[in-house]
């Protein structure tokens, strides 16, 4: 579980945005290694342009993991849109950290398992 979660900049008192990015941010994390989701940070920054030639939302998430911090950043007209996107863009990079911060004696365990399962 994530502990320290952040939603800055929902203009009024947006509840129905602020449950849609929890439960965007809840999706992300079970892509994130074990240890690293009981210090993990997130911090959601939405901002809204309301100017009468062109109407754009920006979404950007950043997360703070133990050694990296993830960021992704999307402007499109609808917020939802924003947040679904900015969504699969971290979802692939906590993919990759999670590949490249995974504990090898973890997988020399599931190789010693497959094999005695053969």
């Amino acid at each position: 579980m994530i502990k320290k979660f952040e939603v800055k900049g929902v203009h009024g008192d947006d509840e129905i945005l602020k449950k849609y990015v929890a439960k965007s941010v809840a999706k992300l994390e079970r892509y994130m290694p074990r240890k690293a989701r009981e210090s993990a940070h997130v911090e959601v920054k939405l901002k809204e342009n309301k100017s009468q030639s062109n109407k754009k939302c920006t979404a950007e998430i950043i997360v703070y993991m133990p050694h990296q911090t993830l960021t992704a950043k999307e402007s499109t007209v609808n917020m939802h849109a924003a947040i679904d996107a900015v969504e699969a863009k971290l979802t692939n990079q906590l993919k990759k950290y999670k590949d490249t911060h995974i504990n090898p004696h973890v997988l020399r365990r599931l190789a010693n398992k497959l094999r005695r399962a053969a």
